[in-house]
């Protein structure tokens, strides 16, 4: 079977979250080297999406952080974007929001699914910035996520996700992935479009891989975080986001997989070799440079 897909990345925001934070127990001089902090300790961060497009399908993961926030937000985490960033670079492949017919969601923290909505025409509700897509979703993230009191609780930001998918739940247009790893698409022209999950990060965080690339979320947000220690301070157990990014860059090696960065300011994604010398470590290979515009198509 020969992939007839079309890949591209958008990247409709960037924003900066606090470098201590983003490096865990790795020492700021260290970190620092390469994601220089500002004078508020914040490191700069690309909010970036992967589209998929193939005969009648147009497959997007994450939805950013979205455009509608008050100022003191927009000042507190640096956004800086274009009103309508996504249906502008969605433009440029002639196509639309109402166009997309897949929504895969990684996780349901505010920076990668707070684009989901939008403010509708009239009053003070919200609608679905994508209403015709079916909306994968892992079941047992979805429900850790509406019953939060813990640690990563203020992540969850379900008075904008909700709406979205509750529009999604009343068209029958959610498909819940099950399990540790699954498929989530079944392509009859192309390799089937299958998941795995990571629980260090956040529990059954989602990543999307096909016979090309593979989406790592918040598991292995920047390249900077390809070395085995390097987790965030954000992860609910960073022991296991430790091993299971071994695993997963083990998994892309084995496979010849790109990795897809989602919060890398400058590569939007790469490959990781073995390391020369050290067993059971991984060192930034192949470099793909990140676009300065919206939108770039991705040769895989």
């Amino acid at each position: 079977m020969s992939d007839s897909r079309n890949y591209y990345l958008i990247q409709p925001a960037k924003f900066r979250l606090d470098g201590g934070a983003m490096f865990g127990i790795i020492p700021k001089p260290l970190w620092e080297r390469g994601a220089p902090a500002d004078e508020y300790n914040r490191i700069d961060m690309a909010l970036r999406m992967l589209v998929i497009q193939e005969a009648n399908r147009l497959l997007v993961v994450d939805c950013g952080i979205g455009d509608y926030h008050p100022a003191k937000f927009k000042q507190r985490f640096d956004i800086r974007g274009e009103p309508s960033p996504v249906a502008t670079a969605l433009k440029e492949i002639d196509q639309t929001p109402n166009d997309v017919t897949d929504l895969v969601i990684s996780h349901l923290h505010f920076d990668h699914v707070g684009g989901i909505v939008q403010p509708a025409p009239q009053g003070d509700q919200w609608v679905p910035i994508f209403p015709n897509a079916t909306c994968h979703l892992h079941r047992e993230h979805y429900q850790y996520a509406t019953n939060n009191f813990g640690r990563d609780s203020g992540s969850f930001h379900g008075d904008k996700f909700m709406p979205a998918i509750n529009h999604y739940l009343k068209r029958d247009q959610i498909n819940w992935l099950e399990g540790k790893s699954g498929t989530i698409i079944d392509s009859p022209l192309s390799s089937p479009i299958n998941f795995t999950t990571s629980m260090g990060h956040t529990p059954f965080m989602v990543h999307l891989y096909d016979s090309k690339v593979v989406y790592l979320a918040d598991l292995i947000p920047t390249s900077c975080h390809i070395p085995t220690p390097w987790v965030m301070g954000y992860d609910m157990m960073p022991g296991e986001s430790c091993k299971e990014k071994l695993l997963v860059l083990e998994f892309a090696n084995q496979r010849g997989l790109t990795l897809f960065f989602e919060h890398d300011p400058i590569y939007w994604g790469g490959t990781a070799a073995p390391h020369p010398e050290k067993k059971s470590e991984f060192v930034f290979d192949q470099k793909h440079l990140a676009p300065d515009g919206h939108i770039l198509p991705l040769q895989l």
